[in-house]
Parts: structure tokens; sequence; C-alpha cells
């Protein structure tokens, strides 16, 4: 994939900081790069040497002319080699670790940068994984990444989901193909006592919710015996945890009846059909009915999509986070549990805290924050990229 001997040069300017790049920073933004003509005319994700303004080399990189990100570290060493053996290594070590973190072959298997291999998302599935390219090297070679995945994992089937914001930021079109095996309807995955069916194909983004399985377990948890609402429930997730726990009962609230038929296929394989009930709708409408009809639920749960996915959105972001927290507040009985997630970069902690504190009190309520949650240990974050945190759940008591 690499041959040393070939590659191009890229150099950062004499005002960009290369001790970034030394001390593990992933990154090179656009406007730390020389960008002569050569440079900025290099296909997206072809490998390059980088090198700081001195010329002493920093690292093997790749680079997308078309993207603000220009270059992503592949190797510290400058000299080091890409290929089939690398990438196998790498899918390696990322298998080891899940393997002594899981009991079952369901989890992130790649979570990007944090493993070793900018811009991938691999999500596996039993026999089954799904490849999320990000970035363009990736994109070009994503038949050798799943030739790699499968010899190291003995998976039988992959599909490639090239869809989302990220690729649309490194310019890369949507798609989404079967690379090898078959894919035939929703695919089973225990966790937390329940069965979820996903949607591989035409699901959201890979089709499950890996990043959010110790929330799911932490809300079980406040749930034995109690009556829940799960909003922007998707398939089910925090509603079936809660119900394999001991929930009396669950209503889940989402816009897809393609993921609420999901929801209920899931509870009918856990055995708590009985138990769940769906609403479709749009989210604010449904819980503002609830709360017009006197609902009261002694867990309440809001996992809604990123509102804030940029900095250009954080704003109107953080105003609509408000506003779950203001009616989601509403529909929980004195003494009840809420439970508030948000999955966007830019919106970081203490905004998405603040926020939904703010929430709260329009809502008319004060509530102990009781736990703050996170992305579980499939989603490695790397300390040097702070972006890479972007799943946050807080958990309050309500008076």
């Amino acid at each position: 994939m690499t041959d040393t001997k070939t590659i191009p040069t890229v150099r950062l300017r004499p005002k960009a900081e290369a001790r970034a790049i030394r001390h593990g920073f992933p990154w090179v933004y656009a406007d730390e790069i020389v960008s002569d003509r050569r440079t900025m005319a290099l296909r997206p994700g072809t490998f390059a040497r980088l090198e700081d303004a001195d010329r002493r080399p920093l690292a093997l990189v790749t680079v997308n002319p078309s993207s603000k990100i220009f270059a992503r570290v592949m190797e510290r060493d400058a000299e080091a080699e890409v290929s089939r053996d690398w990438l196998a290594q790498r899918i390696g070590r990322a298998l080891a670790l899940r393997e002594r973190l899981y009991d079952a072959p369901f989890y992130r298997l790649v979570h990007a940068e944090a493993d070793g291999l900018p811009g991938v998302v691999i999500d596996r599935f039993g026999d089954t994984a799904v490849i999320q390219p990000n970035a363009a090297w990736a994109e070009a070679h994503v038949h050798e990444l799943a030739v790699a995945l499968a010899e190291v994992t003995g998976v039988e089937h992959i599909v490639k989901n090239g869809t989302g914001r990220a690729r649309t930021l490194e310019g890369l079109p949507e798609e989404t193909v079967v690379l090898t095996g078959d894919v035939v309807g929703p695919v089973p995955v225990r966790m937390n006592g329940a069965i979820y069916l996903a949607d591989l194909i035409g699901g959201q983004k890979t089709g499950l919710f890996f990043d959010q399985r110790e929330n799911h377990a932490f809300a079980a948890r406040l749930a034995r015996g109690a009556r829940v609402l799960d909003v922007f429930s998707h398939v089910g997730g925090f509603g079936l945890a809660a119900l394999a726990a001991g929930a009396e009962s669950a209503l889940a609230v989402d816009g897809s009846a393609a993921a609420l038929a999901l929801a209920e296929k899931g509870a009918e394989a856990s055995g708590v059909a009985e138990r769940l009930a769906t609403r479709q709708g749009d989210a604010f409408a449904v819980m503002e009915t609830l709360a017009a009809e006197g609902e009261r639920f002694d867990v309440v749960i809001c996992d809604p999509p990123a509102f804030a996915p940029s900095k250009p959105a954080l704003e109107a972001g953080l105003r609509a986070y408000e506003r779950v927290a203001r009616l989601s507040a509403q529909l929980v009985a004195p003494g009840g549990y809420l439970g508030l997630c948000s999955c966007s970069h830019a919106a970081d902690l203490t905004a998405f805290r603040n926020a939904s504190a703010r929430g709260i009190g329009k809502g008319g309520r004060r509530g102990q924050l009781l736990h703050t949650g996170f992305a579980g240990p499939d989603h490695p974050q790397l300390p040097q990229l702070a972006e890479t945190g972007y799943l946050k759940a807080l958990f309050f008591r309500l008076d």
C-alpha cells in the first residue's frame, strides 16, 4: 500500500506546532501545511512523509487536501510501510482489548484514531461486521481493510456503511454495500439481558449504539418495578434494558416506525413484549402530549441525536438540549429518575450539564445529579484528542 521510496513529502509551516505531533496529536490541519501547488494536487488518501519546517521527519501520514484535517498520522516512524499485514496488526491489537472486555463478539472493534486506524470505525455483530471508512485513505483501501478484518477475526459477512457527516467533511460519497458474504434481515444482539435487533443495512449508523451499553445498564438499575419512558428510543435502547431488569412497563418513543418495529421485535425476542408499548412521532410533540394527558413515569430517559454536531450549531443545540430537559422533567414522578444524553462533539460536558440543569429548573423541578456516564471501554479515546469523548449521559433524581 505504501512505498517509502516514492511517497511524497509534506511540510509544516514554520509557525505550526511540531511538538504536538511528536507528543501524539494525530491530526494536522490545513492551515498548518505548506500548501504549494504540488501538495494541493495530491490525491485524497495519499500516504506521505510529514516533515517539520526544518525538514526533520515527523511521521507517516495520509493526506486529504479537500479536508480541514489535511493529514492524519498513521505511524510515528516516517519510514514505516502500511500494508495488509500492518492493517491486520492494528485490528489484532484492537481485538485483543475487546476480547478481554467482553464475553461475546458484539462490540465496537475499532474506534478510529484511538485504535491506530484513523477515520475507521468497525462494529462487530458476531460473524458480521460493519466498516465505516470515514477518511479518504480508508475509503481507497476498504477492500484491504475487509480482507485483514476477516483474517484476524474470522467474520464472514462485512458491510461497508459509507454514510454520515464525517464522510461529508472528507468529500466522500454516501454508499452502503455488502463487501463479503450476505446480510439478510436484522441481526440479534444480546446486551444487558435484552435482545436487540440491529438493521445493519438500513438502520442508523452501523445499526446499533454499542456506546450506550454501560449507560443502559445504569438506567436499568433504577428501573426495577418502574414505569419507564424511553424517548428517542431507536430500536429500544434504554427501554429493553429496563424491562430485562424488571421494569413494570416501558413506553418507547421515536420518529422512525422502522426503528420502533425493531424495538417491538426485540421485546418479543426478550420475552417482554407484553410490557412494551411504542408511540411514533416527533419526540418534543409526544412529550408535550404526555404532559397534557397527566402522564408521569418513574424513570424517563432521553437519548436524542446530535443537536450540536459542530461549533456553528452549538448555541442552537444547547437550546434543544435545554428544551428536552424541560419537557422530560415534567414527566418524572416525584422521587423519580431522569436520564439525559448527548452525543454532540461540540457540546462539552460542562455546557451540556448546564443546559440540562437550566431545563430541569425551567420545568419546575429540582434534582440531584447521581451519575455521569460516557461511552464504554470499546470506545477508547486518545488523551490528546478531546473531541473523541462525544457521549455524555447525566442521571438525576428529581424531587
